[in-house]
């Protein structure tokens, strides 16, 4: 009697176990599933919106600065820039003001104020100031480091965003090549940057790849040296760590008033 207690408590307690097991794999089944299914349509989806709303708005104020308030003195359908839609103290050609179409004093924090495009990959997201990751990078936007240049001015324009999860966007950042084309569109203006190099690894620690004239002080072979109009991207590497960090750099070709119709 006693041998066939024994047996029952044991066949009690692996099938106790088991059901445990059983439970514990479908619980980080279902966390994987979020992870690498639902954050992204839901991170995509929002980052859509963010580019919708965006382009709307400045639709709508490039409508409204060419539209002249009657009685308005100096109001004219021909004045370059004018009105609210355009007139952000931005010259193109020099690269000078604020470029973002938020006044004087720049984005505010997580606030998304333009839109970077990529077509060798087919991105298209929105891009947000600082790199929060629950404010920006999980939203599936794309983050502006703080006290980088602002995209079209003098210095050193960097930009982060999630290599997997939430959104992706950089999910592709490797198939970038040297002469391919990146855009970033603000409200007043269009800027084409052309990728010039990329570092395809590098420690998270080597911040001088976002400097001013960037360089890696890991891997001394990836230099600039002049001041310049510079882009950098960066992402997590190898894809689901972040071990490393992927780097590519691009320079200012043109900058130009951005198209009435926010295109694409």
């Amino acid at each position: 009697m006693r041998r066939r207690g024994g047996r029952a408590v044991l066949a009690r307690g692996l099938w106790t176990a088991a059901e445990l097991a059983v439970t514990l794999g479908v619980v980080v089944l279902l966390f994987v599933v979020h992870q690498l299914w639902w954050t992204n349509r839901q991170a995509r989806a929002g980052a859509r919106h963010e580019v919708s709303v965006l382009e709307r708005r400045w639709q709508d104020g490039a409508e409204e600065s060419a539209t002249p308030t009657p009685g308005a003195a100096g109001s004219s359908d021909s004045a370059p820039g004018g009105g609210r839609g355009r007139d952000r103290g931005h010259d193109p050609s020099t690269g000078t003001g604020t470029g973002t179409g938020t006044g004087p004093q720049g984005p505010r924090q997580d606030q998304a104020y333009a839109v970077l495009r990529i077509p060798r990959i087919g991105l298209t997201v929105p891009i947000a100031e600082g790199i929060s990751r629950a404010a920006v990078l999980n939203k599936g936007y794309v983050g502006h480091y703080p006290r980088t240049a602002q995209p079209g001015r003098a210095g050193n324009a960097a930009l982060a965003g999630h290599r997997n999860t939430h959104g992706e966007p950089f999910r592709q950042l490797d198939e970038v090549r040297p002469g391919d084309t990146v855009r970033i569109d603000t409200a007043d203006a269009r800027y084409t940057y052309v990728i010039e190099r990329t570092l395809p690894r590098t420690s998270p620690a080597d911040g001088t790849v976002i400097a001013r004239v960037p360089y890696s002080s890991a891997h001394p072979r990836y230099r600039y040296t002049e001041p310049g109009y510079y882009l950098t991207l960066t992402t997590c590497t190898p894809e689901f760590t972040s071990r490393y960090r992927l780097v590519v750099w691009a320079r200012l070709r043109t900058a130009a008033p951005r198209d009435v119709g926010g295109g694409h």
